[in-house]
């Protein structure tokens, strides 16, 4: 056996062992979807977000989603100074706007899901109410949201569309925290997403109402600019914009845009 020969046979081996490491079959990469997704999502999402994080991970091996749920506004501040983030999932166009006028969106948002405001009381209604009139009576408690935050803005028209004026016993900077006052027994109502009501409705119960109608919101969703993971983003918003993840969304209570 020759050292030309010996030389030859290193060779070969180190070359198949090489494109070996190549193939890598197995391996999810950044254009497969895979590694992680960062995901900033308003609070009314929490719930079903979740879900669809947990299956979205199931069905991309090596993908890991990790959440940030917050107001809407607070959220889209942090993007704008420069918070790490792949996704955008807002609880209405005003706040995605914020994203998209500085120039952070990696083109258009599109509509996902679209929510509508609810009267959350606890479980039995003990205060028997009935509408948005109700709140303005006498000793009735009641938790809003801020208006800079959708939930806020929304419970801001519903409330004008009745020609109710009412002086809430706090406002909050996202719908969880109003939720959470009327769970705590410290108002007497909130209003709040359909959404959040039918997540807790061991604990609440939802009181309809008309003019709801008049402040439904849209939620849209973008990959944004400086995304770390913009295929993993790309797969992500794909996945709940999906019928897998169209059921997930209506299970918990949001409405399907008008077009889909």
């Amino acid at each position: 056996m020759t050292l030309r020969w010996i030389r030859a046979a290193l060779a070969g081996v180190a070359a198949l062992a090489l494109s070996l490491t190549g193939c890598g079959g197995d391996e999810p990469t950044a254009q497969d979807g895979g590694g992680r997704v960062t995901v900033f999502a308003a609070a009314s999402l929490t719930e079903s977000f979740t879900t669809l994080g947990r299956d979205f991970e199931a069905a991309h091996p090596g993908t890991t989603v990790v959440f940030n749920f917050a107001g809407s506004s607070a959220l889209a501040t942090q993007i704008t100074q420069g918070a790490p983030a792949d996704v955008f999932a807002a609880a209405s166009p005003a706040t995605m706007k914020t994203v998209t006028d500085a120039g952070d969106a990696a083109g258009a948002p599109v509509t996902l899901v679209r929510n509508q405001l609810v009267i959350a009381v606890p479980k039995g209604n003990p205060h028997r109410i009935a509408g948005l009139a109700d709140l303005a009576r006498p000793g009735v408690k009641v938790a809003l949201c801020a208006e800079q935050v959708p939930c806020g803005a929304a419970a801001k028209m519903a409330l004008e569309a009745a020609a109710v004026k009412l002086t809430p016993a706090t406002l909050e900077q996202d719908v969880k925290g109003a939720l959470a006052k009327v769970k705590l027994g410290e108002v007497d109502a909130a209003l709040v997403y359909r959404t959040d009501v039918r997540a807790a409705a061991a604990e609440l119960d939802a009181v309809e109402f008309p003019e709801s109608t008049r402040a439904v919101n849209d939620y849209p969703i973008v990959v944004l600019k400086r995304a770390d993971n913009p295929a993993g983003a790309r797969a992500f918003v794909d996945y709940v914009r999906s019928a897998a993840g169209r059921t997930v969304l209506t299970a918990a209570g949001f409405q399907a845009p008008p077009d889909q």
